[in-house]
This record gives structure tokens, sequence and C-alpha cells, in this order.
């Protein structure tokens, strides 16, 4: 059950942290952002329970999805201005 909670509020934090990120280097898919969402979800689970924020069984809250999102989608953005800007 908590990879589902993880997937749910992951698909939460995508959408806000779309809304609090806007960009044209951004992925302008809801699917797409939606993904990125869950990913940082799961970023932020994993560095939580590395730090000991979180218990082993525990899930990263939904702030922490958001800030797990949002870097997500910075590296997204950093990533994809990159290949986009590359002339030859």
């Amino acid at each position: 059950m908590g990879i589902i909670w993880t997937i749910i509020i992951g698909f939460i934090a995508g959408v806000v942290a779309k809304f609090i990120m806007p960009g044209n280097n951004e992925p302008a898919g809801f699917i797409m952002t939606t993904i990125l969402g869950i990913v940082g979800a799961f970023v932020a689970t994993f560095l939580g329970q590395a730090l000991g924020w979180y218990g082993p069984n525990q899930g990263a809250g939904f702030i922490g999805a958001v800030v797990g999102a949002i870097v997500v989608l910075a590296i997204y953005g950093f990533v994809a201005s990159r290949r986009t800007t590359r002339t030859f």
C-alpha cells in the first residue's frame, strides 16, 4: 500500500510542482509532468529514509514529495535546455 500512496502523492505533487515552477524547458505534457512528480516522490522517499527522516515503511509526505518533484523538474529543465541549445 505504501507504493500506491507514493504514486498518488507523487501525481498530485507533480501537478503542484508544475504550477510552482512553470517554464519553457519543463515538460508541457500532463503525463510527463505526472511521471516526473511520481519520480520526485520516490526520490524524496528514498532520501528521507536514507537520512533517517522516515522509517523503513514510511513514504515522503506531501511537502517532501513536492520538493522532490521540483528538484526533478529543475534537473529535467536543465538537461532539456542543454540538449536544445546545442548547435553543430
